[in-house]
């Protein structure tokens, strides 16, 4: 099965865009080419599309998701690294859901100082944000 990038796209629902950067950051070998010199796609490379785009979904950094993909093409290796990989990106999620939260309380304390509809010179909104006493 040989394919070109606009199906591979397509079949991964993912955008042509997003192929060629994963192409550029050497995460997805580099694909045949056609007479025409169209890049042709393998189902090798389908799956290690969606591989990629399963690590992303799942937040992970490029570098991690290189990781992933070594030990991924390392059968036989023992994968205590890909559990401690993956302990860390648990960690920082909850990390990101703590600052997350912090980010929320500061927002509503913010929405708090505007409770109607006055003229902009008048809306606390706007001037918490210019003297910085939103925090």
């Amino acid at each position: 099965m040989l394919i070109k990038i606009g199906e591979l796209a397509e079949r991964t629902e993912t955008t042509v865009e997003t192929i060629r950067y994963y192409e550029k950051e050497r995460l997805l070998p580099e694909p045949a080419r056609s007479s025409g010199n169209y890049r042709l796609y393998n189902e090798e490379h389908m799956e290690r599309l969606q591989f990629i785009l399963h690590c992303r979904m799942l937040d992970m950094a490029l570098d991690k998701v290189r990781l992933l993909l070594d030990f991924w093409e390392s059968p036989s290796e023992d994968c205590g690294d890909v559990n401690t990989l993956l302990d860390e990106q648990i960690h920082a999620v909850e990390i990101r859901m703590k600052e997350l939260t912090h980010l929320k309380q500061h927002l509503t304390v913010l929405r708090h100082k505007c409770t109607s509809s006055v003229p902009t010179t008048s809306c606390g909104i706007l001037n918490a944000l210019a003297d910085n006493s939103c925090h």
